[in-house]
């Protein structure tokens, strides 16, 4: 009704207008700007006021009456009450710019005292200054300010003040703006009706909306909204984006009337951010480049737009973002479309809020379930710890939707990897084991601190090493890196995904899960390695009863003799003993103990760890117990390498390169190295399920790993400690020790270092470098183990008659077994000549070679390599020429053949012509 009487009055108006300026034209007397409106002009001026339907209508009306009805206006200010906010506000009509009533000045107390206020100057302090500009400075005395409150008709409340610049006011111009002043008060009642009108029936509708806002599913409730919001707005579509509170994100589940199929993200760097920040709403222009992303994610093309944001009530935070598209009919969005969306949220977004507190109460409860699903499948593969972890990381992914997980274990001073996604290179190179130090990089970081870490740019972090992307080809985006504890808080395990999968990064909610699904790892890996380890006592328990089994105790009236015995020199058992051509497999077996008794003193070691005799003679004779009859890796072959290490410390310098501690590890290692050894190698013993294999196959170097367990066996049982009176820090340093050179005599580990080795011969070996000492003890550990290869001819093929026989006997287990064995294993198959010559090649050449690059004295050794791969070669040769079938079995040994007599005879003429020199000399 009140909008059919609008239209009546605004016909009215136009009416009186157009007959008021026939009245003009006829009484237009051709007057300047300063003139006086007459009775005439002010009733047609007033008649403006009824066709006022608006607030920024009536703004503008205001102005143009003001100009109209008093004296020479230049400039004119209005302040109309906002109803909402109960502030009286002034709109600029060109920048729509909203100013407040100043709280100081002249408006002010126009304000405070309800009465008009005239002046013929504005201080130019005043805050009108910027809005009433000629105010400030009137040359001529008939100028006046004016300020002039609009009071309610019914409640007395100031609704509107009017300012002007103009000229003294007379008595008729008073008259003429009490006038105004009386319409424009009740022009302002009526549009307070209207408006109080509509918002009854805004009411009314959102009233309706609430009631229909009963469901607990908030992707159903956002579309009810949305709704209501696009009918409302008269928009195409609709999207509310909510802030995480977390995270500070913008997500959205529901665009329309579709409910996607998971949250999508909007990036950071968005301008929709602004809007956050701001706190203002915002258009398609402002926005910017936003509106390609707008149209990817929302699958239409945005035309217009009005984006609001939406505030909590209590902390006054932005809670929402609400985008409303495509004003049909081709209009544009309007402060009245943002008025109506605010209105509606002041009444939804309460249950908003809890629909999605409530979904995410729904989804801790799906995450808990899930949890004990997982400890459910973790606790199933506590028997195998590989297993295990490689389940952790599956779950991990999942429940955090990773694209890839490593998962490293606190050994020590470092962090291990045995199983890890990416593990295979761009050239499909298989990485292995990954070894890091426990306080580098990112997961160094979270096992030093025990803190979770996540990282949201990966390649902007200066904790993070891009080596590993470059050589997989993967392209790190963002980390989740987080620890694994104990039932003690101790760091046991840390865990490090990368890449979220349906986000631009780790949300709090993936911390919150890791965290949980963090406690069930720790128990688990600590379960599983508690459970391998009595597994693993076990094994050892068989093996140390089988050993108990197969070994006696060591002969007391032998003991007591090698007690008491006064120690020769080395130089009584053999001649040569402390030259590298003496051959220690010719010194009678039960002379061996009392042998290694004297080079402990000849190295003089005895007087420098202070070792007791009768503690030494028990560990000499425990050690030479410790090992089986094979044919080669037997006892001899322990006393050999122990000899040959004494050889490099006769010759080269006492190894005064290395440090006196690392002489006596390497020394005992030597006599330890191959401790039980079964004759077979470290492949038989995991294909034939041993319990060796059972015991040690999951770390690698089986046999090796055997050895010096059987060493720390001996060492401490009762009486053969040959280490008890070294310090605490000493005694942890030569175990060490010890089990780095003894694991060093696996091939495999001597082909991994083999490029450093060479690298530290071509640089030289440097003394104050560690990773050197490690090398070089490597290096002579295995260059002492296979010494037998620079001995003369005859000890050569003796040594190798030794080796095939131990060969070939595995090779006759595996055939039973079922399994094809190799061909130096195989009796049938292997050509001895030729595999001696690739044997000498590939592996024993090489390394005599570097001891000879990085010490001259070495150098004779590198000779009679060489001497005795040209035998090989000539063997070959002869067995070739002469078709000898003898040359693939044990047979072979026991040819005669013509190229070995003469090559014996041209070795023992060189060598007799050196003779004959050094004794000359």
């Amino acid at each position: 009704m009140s909008l059919i009487l609008n239209h009546a009055l605004a016909s009215a108006f136009l009416y009186f207008r157009d007959r008021r300026k026939i009245v003009r034209r006829n009484s237009e007397d051709g007057c300047g700007s300063g003139r006086r409106a007459d009775s005439y002009e002010v009733a047609e001026s007033l008649l403006k006021l009824c066709g006022v339907l608006d607030w920024d209508s009536l703004t503008e009306t205001i102005r143009e009456l003001t100009q109209d009805c008093l004296p020479n206006v230049t400039d004119t200010v209005v302040y109309i009450l906002n109803n909402k906010t109960g502030i009286l506000e002034s709109k600029d009509g060109f920048s729509h710019t909203v100013y407040e009533l100043p709280k100081s000045g002249l408006a002010r107390s126009v304000v405070d005292s309800k009465r008009q206020v005239l002046c013929n100057e504005l201080s130019s302090e005043d805050p009108l200054t910027g809005l009433l500009t000629s105010g400030v400075d009137t040359s001529s005395p008939k100028r006046t300010v004016l300020l002039t409150p609009i009071l309610h008709p019914q409640s007395d409340r100031i609704v509107c003040v009017v300012g002007a610049v103009c000229d003294e006011l007379s008595e008729d111009d008073q008259k003429t703006l009490r006038l105004l002043e009386k319409h424009v008060a009740v022009c302002i009642q009526r549009l307070l009706r209207t408006c109080q009108q509509q918002t009854t029936s805004q009411t009314d509708s959102i009233l309706k909306l609430c009631e229909e806002l009963h469901d607990r599913d908030a992707a159903t409730l956002q579309k009810k909204v949305i709704k209501y919001l696009q009918d409302q707005t008269e928009s195409e579509c609709c999207v509310i984006l909510f802030v995480c509170e977390e995270t500070g994100q913008l997500f959205f589940h529901v665009i329309g009337d579709r409910v996607l199929d998971c949250e999508v993200v909007l990036i950071p760097d968005s301008s929709v951010y602004k809007v956050i920040s701001s706190g203002k709403s915002a258009t398609l222009d402002d926005l910017g480049d936003s509106r390609a992303e707008l149209s990817s994610k929302l699958g239409f093309d945005v035309r217009s737009m009005l984006c609001v944001p939406v505030v909590k009530k209590d902390t006054k935070e932005v809670a929402a973002v609400i985008l409303v598209f495509n004003k049909k009919n081709g209009k544009s969005y309007s402060l009245d479309d943002e008025e109506k969306i605010r209105q509606c949220f002041r009444y939804t977004l309460p249950m908003l809020a809890n629909s999605i507190a409530f979904k995410k109460e729904y989804q801790q409860k799906i995450d808990t379930q899930a949890l004990l699903q997982v400890a459910k499948n973790l606790f199933t593969h506590l028997d195998d710890v590989s297993a295990l972890l490689q389940e952790i990381m599956q779950e991990a992914r999942n429940m955090t939707h990773a694209e890839r997980c490593s998962l490293f274990l606190v050994e020590r001073k470092e962090l291990v990897a045995k199983v890890f996604d990416g593990n295979v290179t761009e050239n499909g190179e298989i990485l292995g084991e990954v070894r890091i130090p426990k306080d580098q990089g990112i997961a160094g970081h979270v096992a030093t601190s025990g803190e979770i870490l996540n990282i949201k740019d990966a390649y902007s972090h200066p904790l993070f090493y891009r080596g590993v992307d470059e050589t997989t080809g993967f392209r790190t985006r963002n980390i989740l890196c987080f620890p694994i504890k104990d039932e003690s808080k101790k760091v046991i395990g840390i865990a490090e995904l990368c890449n979220k999968i349906n986000g631009s990064h780790f949300t709090k909610h993936d911390e919150e899960v890791a965290t949980a699904f963090a406690v069930y790892c720790g128990i688990s890996i600590v379960h599983g390695l508690l459970y391998k380890k009595v597994k693993d006592a076990q094994y050892r328990n068989k093996l140390s009863n089988e050993l108990l089994m197969y070994h006696m105790q060591i002969n007391i009236a032998e003991w007591e003799r090698l007690t008491q015995a006064d120690i020769p020199a080395p130089c009584t058992f053999l001649k040569d003993m402390d030259k590298y051509i003496s051959i220690p497999r010719s010194i009678p077996e039960a002379e061996t103990p009392l042998a290694c008794v004297s080079m402990f003193e000849d190295m003089g070691f005895i007087r420098r760890w202070r070792i007791d005799q009768a503690t030494l003679a028990r560990f000499c004779l425990m050690v030479k117990r410790g090992y089986r009859d094979p044919p080669y890796h037997n006892w001899y072959h322990a006393f050999s390498v122990g000899h040959f290490c004494y050889l490099l410390y006769k010759n080269i310098s006492h190894l005064d390169m290395l440090n006196e501690i690392e002489v006596f590890a390497l020394f005992v290692a030597c006599l330890c190295h191959d401790l039980d050894h079964r004759g077979t190698t470290n492949n038989f013993q995991v294909q034939s399920q041993s319990l060796l294999a059972a015991l040690y196959s999951s770390e690698g170097s089986v046999l090796e790993r055997h050895h010096f367990s059987q060493a720390l066996c001996i060492l401490n049982t009762e009486g053969c400690n040959i280490f008890e009176n070294l310090t605490s820090p000493e005694y942890q340093e030569v175990l060490d020790l010890m089990q780095e050179i003894i694991l060093a005599t696996d091939l495999a580990h001597h082909f991994r270092i083999m490029k450093d080795l060479q690298k530290m011969a071509k640089e030289g070996y440097k003394k104050d470098n560690p990773k050197c000492h490690k090398l070089l003890l490597c290096l002579l550990m295995t260059s002492c183990d296979l010494s037998d290869q620079t001995k003369n001819w005859s000890t050569v093929k003796k040594i190798a008659e030794l080796v095939y026989k131990e060969f070939f006997r595995q090779g006759d287990l595996e055939k039973a077994m079922g399994s094809h064995p190799l061909e130096m294993m195989d009796r049938e198959k292997a050509c001895i000549p030729e595999l001696q010559i690739n044997f000498l090649n590939q592996i024993a050449f090489p390394v005599f070679e570097l001891l000879g690059q990085l010490f001259p004295a070495a150098g004779p050794l590198e000779d009679s390599v060489k001497a005795n791969r040209t035998m090989w070669k000539q063997v070959k040769a002869e067995t070739q020429r002469r078709k000898l079938s003898s040359a693939n079995s044990l047979d072979f040994f026991r040819l005669k053949l013509e190229s070995v007599e003469k090559g014996i005879e041209e070795i023992n003429g060189q060598q007799q012509g050196e003779d004959n020199v050094i004794e000359d000399s």
